[in-house]
């Protein structure tokens, strides 16, 4: 299946022994996360920005693959990180985030941190009871994407949201819920105040779940972006932040 332009994944070998694993949003592609994997290449890091199955072509291929083709891509990613590398955080915005807190449940001390941007876990809008059947039914809806503020800005991801993969995203959600005690590595989340994809109670379901010390916890409050903060007003608040993150986790690590 052909990629779209623009959707390609990115990588970047660096020198500091640091490498940060970018996981890109359902319907997304690594267009979103590419400054941000930037700003990290500047930094010295090695950067690996994957496309994840199913996204970056069409919404039907995407109708054909589950949460378990999506996990088996960044997982490999990850490992593969942790054999070039000293340390190795994952990075994940919205359902990239579900990925990123599931990587963190399954490989433990193998990662160094996460950092998660306005990441999903649950939806409270109640059409999404309904997802196991209608899925069934409907192959697609229209998307809700593009949710940024910064007024020139658009984002690469579908115009339709497949009804099938959406379902298996919830089925994910399920076990990031149910595990997040598991999560215990240093953890910086950010989050924006007006989201109009993911709603506020998921960063606040994060936080309280996780089972990370609080004293190794940062949050960060998003006031001028909305969902996806990583191409909007607030990127590069988000992209500093997460590089002081970096820096402070191996200073302690080093210690």
């Amino acid at each position: 299946m052909p990629v779209l332009a623009g959707a390609e994944p990115f990588q970047h070998t660096g020198t500091s022994g640091t490498g940060v694993l970018l996981c890109h949003g359902f319907t997304g592609t690594p267009a979103s996360m590419r400054p941000w994997g930037e700003h990290l290449a500047a930094e010295g890091h090695t950067v690996r920005g994957p496309r994840l199955p199913g996204h970056g072509t069409t919404w039907r291929e995407c109708n054909r693959t589950t949460w378990r083709d999506w996990y088996g891509c960044v997982e490999r990613e990850a490992l593969e990180l942790s054999r070039r590398c000293d340390a190795v955080f994952v990075f994940g915005l919205s359902m990239g985030g579900t990925l990123t807190l599931r990587l963190a449940q399954q490989l433990g001390d193998a990662l160094a941190g996460i950092a998660l941007v306005n990441p999903s876990v649950l939806t409270s809008r109640p059409a999404a009871r309904f997802l196991p059947v209608v899925s069934h039914l409907v192959p697609s809806i229209p998307a809700i994407s593009g949710d940024i503020a910064k007024p020139g800005v658009t984002e690469l991801s579908y115009d339709r949201t497949p009804l099938r993969a959406a379902h298996s995203l919830s089925r994910l959600w399920r076990s990031v819920r149910r595990d997040l005690p598991l999560v215990t590595q240093p953890v910086l989340l950010a989050h924006s105040t007006v989201d109009h994809v993911v709603e506020p109670v998921n960063s606040r379901v994060v936080l309280d779940g996780i089972g990370t010390d609080p004293a190794r916890v940062t949050e960060v409050v998003l006031h001028d972006s909305f969902h996806v903060a990583t191409l909007d007003n607030d990127a590069p608040l988000v992209f500093e932040r997460s590089s002081e993150f970096v820096r402070a986790v191996r200073q302690v690590g080093s210690k």
